[in-house]
Formats: structure tokens, sequence, C-alpha cells
């Protein structure tokens, strides 16, 4: 068998392992959306949300409803609260679960 051969083998190989990988560690997005949506007091309860740069920003009916511990425990880096309103900091991936929660509410 020829040399390139041999090496164009082994590169589609690891190319199929590198994909596998990137698979399993990717973050699923629609439990977390799900998850998140259940933790701001259930779809009902938000109003509006907006997504500006790694913030989360969302509008709520009833505060008393949302579960902050839980939304930290998802991976939120950081939470204010003003008024009917929450920040959250999620970082990279805030835009991909406002896109899902769109979907969702």
């Amino acid at each position: 068998m020829p040399a390139i051969l041999q090496y164009l083998i082994i590169i589609l190989i690891m190319l199929f392992i590198a994909a596998i990988v990137v698979k399993l560690t990717r973050k699923d997005f629609s439990i977390a959306a799900n998850k998140l949506i259940v933790y701001l007091g259930g779809k009902d309860n938000i109003i509006n949300a907006e997504c500006n740069m790694s913030r989360f920003k969302v509008i709520l009916k009833d505060m008393s409803l949302v579960n902050k511990d839980a939304i930290q425990k998802l991976g939120a880096k950081g939470i204010v609260e003003i008024d009917n309103q929450l920040k959250i900091v999620f970082g990279k991936d805030a835009h991909q679960l406002k896109r899902y929660i769109d979907d969702i509410i």
C-alpha cells in the first residue's frame, strides 16, 4: 500500500475521532433552555427576553417565582436583579440559549 494512502487513512480516522469528541463535549442547549425557563418561573412568567453580548436579559411578571440558585448552577456567572428584570451573565452561551428560548416561548 502506498505511503500516501496510509497517511490519508490515518488522517480520516483522526478526523472521525475528533468529530466524536466534539459531539460528546457539546452542550445540549435545548435542555439548558428548558431548565432556564422553569427556573425563571415558567414560560407564562416571561414577558420579554433579550441578549446583549454575554448577558441574557429577561423581564418577568413575578420575581418570586425565580430560582436564582438553580440558574447559577446552570452556568450563570452572575445575576443582577432590577425591579422585574434579571440580567444573567452566561458568557458565550447567552446567544444560543436565547435562540432556543425564543423557539419555546
